[in-house]
């Protein structure tokens, strides 16, 4: 006879304890994604509308209508119309196609400028922060360029070198490179002082090993961010560059250059100057909308929080 009483079991119909039937809390993958891209809209929003600049300059062969070098002196400051869809410039060369040609010159410059900027940055700041006699060398160099306004020290580049895409890009990213140097010395500051540094210090291994296994993998993250934001800056800059003429030659078609050939024409072909300066400040804000999205999706502080 079992020595548990009617009273002690279960009544018939009544439930269990909610702790003993509480079930698990399964969360569906696509519910994590949609949950994920809820919380970072900014991040979505930028990347897609930069996919889609990007992918219209890399169409530009096949979406362009004209060719943008081609002068018709015969269709000079026209209005829009279905054979020019944005109108023609003062030398009746398709505005539609310029733009969209002058889109896959901002896209080179960000991100030559970036990966430039970020690769020299890198091995600048790991140097400061690890080798005790390189940083004041190095740090006063980088005071020395923070001192200079990031435009005129590239103006000032530009006059001494001869005019090109590739001096237009170095001439972006020296300027550049202080954020990034600050950033890493700033870290690699920071992480020398971690245990598993000075372990592996204390055993013999050698710097270039430690940097590469204990100390790159994690400054990666803040390190994306910075790399979004000196693109903007570099589309940006390059674009000022042209319009003040010290950009890239005046027969590439740039926004910039755009710019400054119609801002003598507003009066009679404000589009000239309106569509470069649409993408230009679209191309902008994508990327700070995305940079911005990174930094709060790849931030561990707020990864819990989802």
């Amino acid at each position: 006879m079992s020595d548990r009483s009617p009273a002690m079991l279960p009544a018939a119909g009544l439930a269990a304890p909610a702790d003993a039937a509480m079930p698990l809390d399964i969360v569906a993958p696509s519910s994590l994604r949609w949950r994920w891209l809820r919380k970072h809209p900014t991040l979505i929003l930028g990347a897609a509308l930069l996919v889609a600049m990007a992918v219209v300059a890399l169409a530009a062969p096949w979406i362009a209508t004209h060719d943008p070098l081609a002068i018709n002196p015969l269709m000079r400051l026209k209005p829009s119309s279905p054979q020019n869809y944005f109108g023609t410039d003062a030398l009746g060369r398709d505005v539609f196609s310029r733009t969209i040609w002058g889109g896959r010159v901002s896209l080179v410059v960000a991100i030559s400028v970036a990966v430039l900027a970020t690769a020299l940055g890198v091995v600048l700041g790991l140097l400061a922060g690890f080798v005790r006699w390189a940083d004041p060398l190095i740090m006063r160099v980088m005071d020395g360029l923070m001192a200079i306004p990031d435009i005129l020290l590239a103006i000032a580049l530009m006059a001494v070198i001869r005019a090109s895409l590739t001096t237009v890009i170095v001439a972006i990213a020296i300027p550049q490179l202080p954020r990034v140097v600050r950033l890493v010395r700033s870290l690699a500051l920071t992480l020398r002082e971690q245990l598993y540094v000075e372990a592996a210090h204390a055993i013999g291994t050698r710097l270039p090993v430690i940097l590469a296994r204990h100390v790159l993998p994690n400054i990666v993250t803040p390190l994306v961010v910075q790399a979004t934001f000196i693109a903007a800056t570099a589309v940006l800059t390059e674009a000022v560059l042209s319009f003040l003429g010290v950009g890239v030659p005046a027969q590439v078609p740039s926004w910039g250059n755009m710019m400054a050939e119609g801002r003598n024409y507003v009066a009679v072909a404000f589009t000239i100057i309106l569509y470069p300066g649409l993408f230009l400040a679209a191309t902008v804000l994508a990327i700070n909308l995305m940079g911005d999205g990174l930094r709060d999706a790849l931030d561990p502080r707020l990864a819990n929080r989802l």
